[in-house]
């Protein structure tokens, strides 16, 4: 994207403009929104080498560490079967 000295002129080139040119795939990153407040505060204890893991694989991902201790956490509760039910009777 070019730089520009003032708002209006970005607006400008943004309402005229194709930025299909400065589009490209290859930079392009999946990335997802959270709506949802967080409301609790959990805290744990875990060996070191544990959350040196989980540090190195949320760096990987882009996120903030403590981001994809909750994604992993909410991908395995989803990949869980639905339980069974159980008779009353």
């Amino acid at each position: 994207m070019p730089a520009f000295p003032t708002d209006e002129e970005a607006e400008a080139f943004l309402e005229r403009g194709d930025l299909s040119e400065f589009i490209v795939a290859e930079r392009l990153k999946p990335t997802s929104f959270e709506f949802a407040p967080k409301e609790k505060t959990v805290s744990m204890r875990m060996p070191e080498a544990l959350l040196d893991a989980v540090r190195t694989a949320a760096r990987q991902e882009g996120i903030p560490y403590q981001r994809y201790i909750r994604l992993t956490l909410e991908r395995a509760i989803a990949a869980r079967p639905a339980p069974l039910k159980r008779d009353a009777g």
